[in-house]
């Protein structure tokens, strides 16, 4: 976005960045969401500051911390004050860039104070609810003082500004802004807007027990209304605050929630009447349950992970979805020795930096630090070549991220090819009319989805052929 346009293309104030922060009164005008009641709350507001201190203080997923957080004081709370602290510390998260933005003051005032929680849920209840300064000083205590300042310049203005910079305004970390602008080029504003909408709950529906309407239907029952995801035949895709993991359809093993961009990575992989396919990085077997589907449990699948404890709940998961032809295992060099060059697909579903996934993750873009970006890309090559190994000739491997960032994903995959002259790339729309069927949304060769573009979680496959003859 060109410097001094504001978010919706109306030119600035000829200014700093900073000194018109606080004269400039409600410039931006985003579609306010009308603020949940318990919301207001001094209560909720308290229990949010002491989430998202836990958050912080944990280096943990939000997600796992946030609802371990809810067992141990969910009884403390009414159903709409739990829903209320739970969204508004996920606003927090996500919005994080701009309200850092707002509370470093401006140069004629910086406000001299690091942003905590505190001040973050206080700022985004004026900035984005209409809140007054004064209900929210007892959050502070003895630092009342110095917030109440602070705060009170915050009164009327609302969350986006004119003069905010981009990092801020799409609410990123600064080091990552460039990587972002060389993945998306004109597209930036558009994908990382996006980004920061929350993400619809998308299930994949286990067609070893039921179909697509049928799992519907058992959802309906249970008032979940759910619609067909636009690419992937096995989703269905709900509310952003929909929750299945309590309901009867997902504990009888008909449903798992899996965003739509991985299940279409997952079906790329083409396993139906293989006899032998390996998922080397399997996690917790969310993909790994799809290729067994796939597989009709037939056939022999291996699910392979470093983690004893992500595949332990694999193994809960493939029971609770009826597979029959699955085995979990440790990765362990003695295994792929032997069974070098004997396995049809083999999926690398490679750890990253899980930019893709901001949209439901908001909190890992700020963990997220240059130095993992420079160990991820040679862990992801050194992966790679070890699962190389397995493939028999003819045979293809699959290199998966839910990474959006070129240095992740391209250039991985070409340094690949180039390292292993004896595969090459077989494009997405070759294997998408037998795999997923209906019209492939990218060009090719490699499939590369986007919040924007696609409304899935940024993911990305590489199909790789073994040459059936010996390199020369």
């Amino acid at each position: 976005m060109p410097a001094g346009k504001a978010a919706g293309g109306k030119p600035a104030r000829d200014r700093s960045p900073r000194d018109d922060r606080h004269e400039s009164r409600r410039e931006a005008r985003p579609e306010r969401r009308p603020p949940l009641r318990p919301g207001s709350s001094r209560k909720v507001a308290e229990a949010t500051v002491a989430l998202l201190d836990a958050i912080a203080g944990s280096g943990e997923p939000a997600d796992r911390i946030r609802h371990s957080w809810m067992r141990q004081h969910h009884r403390r709370f009414e159903p709409a004050e739990r829903t209320a602290i739970m969204q508004i510390s996920e606003d927090v998260l996500r919005l994080q860039g701009r309200l850092d933005w707002w509370l470093a003051g401006s140069a004629d005032h910086p406000s001299g104070l690091e942003p905590d929680s505190r001040l973050r849920v206080a700022a985004l209840r004026i900035l984005s609810g209409g809140a007054k300064a004064k209900g929210l000083l007892p959050l502070f205590g003895e630092d009342e003082t110095a917030a109440a300042a602070l705060l009170q310049r915050l009164e009327g203005h609302t969350l986006e500004h004119p003069h905010m910079p981009p990092a801020a305004r799409y609410s990123v970390p600064d080091w990552i802004l460039p990587y972002l602008e060389a993945r998306f080029g004109g597209d930036l504003a558009m994908e990382l807007a996006a980004m920061l909408r929350p993400a619809p709950l998308d299930v994949r529906i286990n067609p070893l027990k039921t179909t697509r309407d049928a799992a519907a239907a058992a959802l309906a029952e249970e008032e979940l209304r759910s619609q067909p995801t636009p690419f992937s035949p096995l989703g269905l895709r709900l509310s952003p605050l929909a929750y299945v993991n309590n309901t009867r359809a997902h504990g009888a093993g008909l449903v798992e929630p899996q965003d739509e961009g991985s299940q279409l990575a997952a079906q790329l992989v083409d396993a139906a009447g293989c006899r032998f396919v390996a998922d080397f990085c399997a996690g917790a077997g969310g993909k790994t349950l799809v290729l067994a589907a796939a597989m009709k449990n037939a056939g022999r699948l291996v699910a392979m992970d470093v983690s004893a404890g992500r595949l332990a709940q694999a193994k809960l998961r493939l029971r609770r979805a009826g597979v029959h032809n699955a085995e979990c295992r440790e990765l362990e060099p003695k295994w792929l020795k032997r069974h070098a060059a004997q396995v049809d697909r083999v999926l690398v579903d490679a750890p990253c930096t899980g930019t893709g996934t901001w949209r439901r993750k908001p909190d890992a873009k700020w963990r997220l630090t240059p130095r993992d970006l420079e160990e991820l890309v040679p862990r992801q090559a050194e992966i790679l070549d070890r699962a190389a190994k397995l493939v028999k000739p003819g045979g293809r491997l699959v290199y998966v991220t839910c990474s959006v960032l070129r240095e992740e994903n391209e250039q991985q995959a070409e340094a690949f090819l180039q390292r292993h002259p004896d595969f090459s790339v077989l494009s997405v729309t070759e294997v998408w009319p037998q795999t997923v069927g209906g019209a492939c949304p990218v060009p090719g060769p490699y499939l590369s989805l986007s919040p924007g573009r696609h409304g899935t979680d940024g993911f990305f496959a590489a199909i790789l052929v073994r040459s059936a003859q010996p390199a020369a």
